[in-house]
């Protein structure tokens, strides 16, 4: 992305201090911008999982969505420098909310990225 480019989508009010951070961030350090999708499997609905992993993505300076399915699992994807995704991924097998008991956590469709797709990380509902 150019200057010209950049200055143009950091202008606009939608995108807050942390996703300029996180971009320049990554291209400051070089590192990956990847993007990879995930599946939560065990007691992850009703104990406030989402709403975790929002704020733990946020955190991170990730960006992304989150949602639950009806087979009562969370799945989502994340976004951002590898460095932080790995860390969201280690979060998201081992922490997650405190009363949720976490059985298995895939990763799925990993790639490296251009760009973000999304501007923030948000709590998708059916």
């Amino acid at each position: 992305m150019n200057r010209l480019a950049l200055n143009r989508v950091l202008s606009r009010p939608s995108y807050s201090f942390s996703l300029l951070r996180l971009y320049t961030s990554a291209m400051s350090d070089k590192e990956d911008l990847i993007s990879v999708d995930y599946e939560i499997f065990g007691r992850v609905q009703g104990v406030f999982f989402r709403k975790y992993t929002q704020a733990e993505g946020k955190k991170l300076g990730l960006v992304g969505w989150v949602q639950n399915t009806e087979a009562g699992t969370v799945q989502g994807q994340l976004q951002g420098p590898s460095s932080q995704v790995e860390q969201m991924q280690e979060w998201l097998k081992t922490t997650g909310s405190p009363k949720s008991q976490i059985i298995k956590a895939e990763f799925k469709n990993e790639r490296k990225i251009e760009g973000l797709d999304h501007t923030n990380f948000k709590i998708v509902r059916p």
